[in-house]
């Protein structure tokens, strides 16, 4: 078998200058590249401003200060709010246990946690239409002792937690599995207990992803629309989500409108990318960092 050969002393001598590309190729590419982010991107989103401003800003501030459209965002938010630390307690909890033991069933837990993946919106929307519809056998029995899951807001909170839960268990894994047990061991032997090594160990750790999985979580679930959809029922001022709405709106002609609550969830997701942007900051050295400061200790030991 051959042997691994060494890159010449040349091309590894520091300071030695890089090969760099032809200034027509680059130029070139770079120009494709914003053209197709401004046809794909900025143009589809100033349009969307454009059209919700087209009769004024008048207009505007009443489409968006309708009753319907209020009920629609105070649903959405208080989806969100009921949905996003369901979901980040659940995916600290898999990371924990994924990323620090050993068990029966872990590859299939992880597969279980990327079910929602690949399975479409919809059909996540029909599955609990099945199992909770009022002439299922579970919905039924829950309908008649005067709870009602599918087309209410239950239904939605539900069909939201099952698309967007593993979200944060996704970003959380390889955080903690980069960040080692090293700290946590030494906090133990320190005399710490469970709860506050969590809480002064385990914690600042992942702060940053923690709060990264929180962002992608609460844009993901504003913006469902598949599956809450199928269970919401599309009634009125009652389990409209703002995306929805913005259906409605549409349907019903109602141009202006529509695009004007389209705007807010525009908006929603200009935010997001940028708090995604500054949180990826933190994230991203994180893990060679620690691995550093890992080995740094291990070579003084």
């Amino acid at each position: 078998m051959e042997a691994p050969r060494m890159l010449p002393a040349a091309a590894s001598r520091p300071g030695r200058s890089t090969p760099q590309d032809p200034p027509l190729a680059r130029y070139g590419l770079t120009a494709i590249a914003l053209g197709f982010i401004a046809l794909f991107i900025f143009v589809p989103v100033a349009s969307v401003f454009a059209e919700a401003l087209r009769k004024g800003v008048g207009a505007y501030f009443a489409a968006i200060s309708d009753s319907e459209a209020r009920a629609a965002i105070r649903l959405t938010l208080m989806t969100a709010g009921i949905v996003v630390p369901l979901n980040v307690t659940f995916g600290v909890a898999a990371a924990w246990a994924i990323a620090r033991f050993e068990f029966a069933g872990k590859r299939t837990l992880m597969t279980l946690i990327d079910l929602p993946f690949s399975v479409s919106p919809v059909i996540s929307g029909m599955i609990f239409v099945l199992l909770l519809g009022v002439h299922a056998p579970i919905g039924g029995w829950l309908y008649r002792h005067g709870i009602k899951i599918i087309f209410a807001q239950p239904g939605i909170v539900l069909a939201t937690i099952f698309v967007t839960f593993p979200l944060a268990a996704r970003e959380l894994i390889p955080i903690m599995q980069a960040s080692g047990m090293d700290e946590e061991e030494a906090a133990i032997v320190l005399g710490a207990g469970g709860w506050q090594t969590f809480l002064r160990v385990t914690v600042p750790n992942i702060k940053w992803g923690l709060l990264y999985a929180m962002v992608l979580c609460n844009a993901r679930a504003m913006g469902e629309f598949g599956a809450v959809s199928v269970v919401s029922g599309h009634i009125r001022g009652l389990t409209n989500t703002m995306p929805l709405y913005v259906e409605i709106l549409y349907n019903d002609y109602q141009f202006v409108a529509a695009f004007a609550v389209s705007s807010l969830l525009t908006l929603l997701a200009i935010a997001t990318l940028i708090a995604k942007t500054a949180l990826a900051r933190h994230v991203a050295p994180a893990a060679p960092a620690r691995e550093n400061n890992a080995a740094g200790s291990r070579l003084a030991a």
